[in-house]
């Protein structure tokens, strides 16, 4: 006789917050033209009060996400690399900044979902 067991699904313990508007600043380009990106940015969030708690500090996280992009040079903006890099740096910032404000870094994992750049 052979018996199948399968383990209950566990239903996602995460919910995601994207910043509304999308994210768009300028960022240091070597031409004397002016270089932006427009960003979609979303934040895995542990569902439960901490959705609201993240949300309640949205312009905080924003505001860092968008003076580190500006400060990056336009080599970086432009390669895969390099935005991997942002986005790490992006998610450090945050996570520290929610610490300092809440005792918690509060979000798992910070995603660029949409990057266009010019």
């Amino acid at each position: 006789m052979c018996f199948l067991f399968t383990a209950p699904l566990k239903a996602s313990n995460y919910a995601y917050f994207g910043f509304e508007p999308d994210i768009v600043t300028n960022y240091v380009a070597v031409k004397k033209k002016m270089g932006y990106v427009r960003l979609t940015v979303e934040l895995m969030v542990e569902k439960g009060d901490n959705l609201a708690i993240v949300e309640h500090h949205a312009p905080l996280l924003r505001d860092a996400i968008i003076n580190i992009i500006g400060q990056q040079p336009e080599a970086k903006v432009k390669s895969m690399k390099g935005r991997a890099e942002i986005q790490l740096q992006c998610e450090e910032q945050v996570k520290e900044l929610l610490v300092k404000e809440t005792g918690q870094p509060l979000i798992k994992k910070l995603l660029f979902t949409q990057w266009l750049d010019n």
